[in-house]
């Protein structure tokens, strides 16, 4: 079955999260990814903690399935033009130097589209590639909190950063999904095109839908609700009988009155606490307290059992461990084995792309480093065993 990029090649010059997120989104799509090391470390993600027996790092398999890896020394003359071949061959450059890199090493977008017009060239950076803050430096939890998420993230008096690197992943997937778009654009113009995403302006996208009404519509600091909601109420973690704590979040008036009837607590619909949405915010507390004091007499099974049958959203709250063994991803394959040369067989995230007739696929686990080398620089550039060899003695790849 033919994927959606199939045939589509990326030059991928990125490492840790944001790009190698990227284009492993294009891949599980069918993308071609020629994953650039450098020779001897390689991405800085390959042997951190945890890592298997294989010393293999955990966040690298996941990143790095299925790409192939090539090592380059982008410093050297030899590396330099090996790289101008490839750009003429490929379809898609994806970068995420700081901003500039890729000039001093004389592979900027403007000498790049003088090679390849119909290139897709994708920069990934803390905060673009244009404004005051361009040449800071940045990571993601300066990210988050640039973007304005660790400002609405905790409680009141305790602000928190997100759990998950949410800058570099939300970049790299808004990356991935402005170069299919800048694809389809090449394939009805012929044009390539730049992409430059910013991990602060990601960070602000996801934040702003939700929290900038608070302050451009009514002038106010958005509020920081811990586990609570301010448009959904009731909308929280409650204390169970048998000592564990249940999510349960009533998003619609509709479900609020049917929790409520499930509580046997009627009387509270024709209240303030069984009001819209703004009536409730003004007495969340209060409802939380009820909510918890009906909470404390149930165990936690009894009252999911209750609250499913109620059709009201809930869940006891699940341990990671409980996550990795849930029956739900796993029936969507959204955790599956694969077979690393080095380390045996290692269990990753599947592929999120359901797609009926191109669904995501994983066919090839992660490389080791340099894997690919007389592979692509054979048919992509038309190098001999003999000239390959003289370049990796030369320390070039």
């Amino acid at each position: 079955m033919a994927s959606i990029l199939e045939g589509i090649k990326v030059l991928d010059f990125t490492q840790v999260y944001s790009g190698p997120y990227c284009t492993l989104l294009l891949r599980d799509l069918g993308a071609k990814i020629i994953k650039v090391e450098r020779p001897e470390s390689g991405d800085l993600t390959r042997n951190d903690i945890p890592h298997t027996e294989g010393l293999e790092g955990g966040a690298f398999i996941i990143l790095n399935r299925g790409k192939k890896s090539i090592t380059i020394d982008l410093t050297t003359e030899k590396g330099h033009n090996i790289c101008k071949e490839l750009v003429k061959k490929v379809d898609v450059l994806v970068e995420n130097f700081s901003p500039g890199t890729m000039d001093k090493l004389g592979l900027g977008s403007k000498e790049i589209f003088e090679l390849n017009p119909r290139l897709i060239y994708a920069s990934i950076s803390a905060y673009g590639q244009t404004g005051p803050h361009r040449d800071y430096p940045g990571f993601d939890p300066i990210a988050q909190a640039m973007g304005g998420m660790t400002s609405v993230t905790g409680f009141p008096n305790n602000p928190i950063r997100c759990g998950v690197s949410i800058a570099d992943f939300s970049s790299g997937l808004f990356a991935a999904m402005s170069i299919v778009g800048a694809l389809y654009h090449r394939q009805k113009t012929g044009e390539g095109q730049t992409i430059d995403i910013s991990m602060q302006d990601c960070i602000w996208q996801l934040t702003s839908i939700e929290f900038s009404p608070y302050y451009f519509l009514n002038h106010q600091i958005p509020p920081r609700l811990g586990n609570g909601h301010a448009a959904m109420i009731p909308c929280n973690l409650y204390p169970t009988k048998d000592g564990s704590r249940v999510y349960i979040n009533a998003g619609v008036l509709a479900q609020v009155h049917r929790l409520y009837t499930a509580m046997e607590r009627q009387d509270l619909i024709n209240t303030p606490l069984g009001s819209n949405q703004n009536e409730r915010f003004q007495h969340r507390k209060e409802i939380d307290d009820v909510i918890t004091a009906w909470t404390k007499t149930k165990n936690t099974k009894e009252i999911q059992d209750i609250l499913k049958k109620a059709d009201v959203p809930c869940t006891k709250l699940p341990s990671f461990d409980e996550v990795c063994s849930d029956p739900q991803l796993l029936s969507r394959n959204m955790i599956i084995e694969v077979e690393q040369p080095v380390s045996g067989k290692v269990k990753t995230p599947g592929s999120l792309f359901k797609l009926s007739k191109t669904p995501g696929k994983i066919d090839y686990p992660a490389p080791f480093l340099g894997e690919n080398n007389q592979e692509i620089f054979s048919e992509m550039l038309g190098l001999s065993e003999q000239e390959i060899n003289k370049i990796d003695d030369e320390g070039v790849i």
